[in-house]
């Protein structure tokens, strides 16, 4: 057996150790503007405009059915647009490129839950659950 079929038998649980901790690390950011916690979000103040709760709901709720795998393609889908709207709204207008505007993070987190989008949950998911 080659090394790359080894490989191959961890490949959901690589998508799933992906889609766990991508999705914590997105319920993070909710937490941080709804709750100050772990800390405040960085230029937050103290109101909440619509599109900042808009988008802090979306990061908690997106965040957690993404990390328990369920409903994670059309909760992915919200969260890969969310990240677009986000970059070309608040980054791109700085600079074309995103290690100049600061936009590293919504780039990569559009692209990974575009991808759940097409790839699903993997392993360890609520929508992929063994049927009793």
């Amino acid at each position: 057996m080659s090394l790359s079929e080894r490989f191959d038998a961890f490949q959901p649980y690589a998508l799933a150790a992906l889609r766990i901790i991508s999705g914590l690390t997105f319920l993070a950011h909710g937490t941080m503007k709804l709750f100050a916690f772990p800390g405040p979000q960085p230029g937050a103040g103290d109101t909440l405009s619509t599109l900042f709760l808009i988008g802090a709901l979306i990061e908690l709720i997106g965040g957690a059915l993404v990390a328990i795998g369920f409903l994670t393609r059309p909760a992915a889908f919200i969260m890969s647009g969310q990240m677009a709207v986000a970059y070309f709204m608040f980054h791109f207008p700085k600079s074309f490129f995103p290690s100049l505007n600061g936009g590293d993070a919504a780039v990569l987190y559009c692209f990974i839950f575009l991808f759940f989008v097409f790839a699903g949950a993997g392993a360890l998911s609520v929508d992929n659950r063994e049927k009793a």
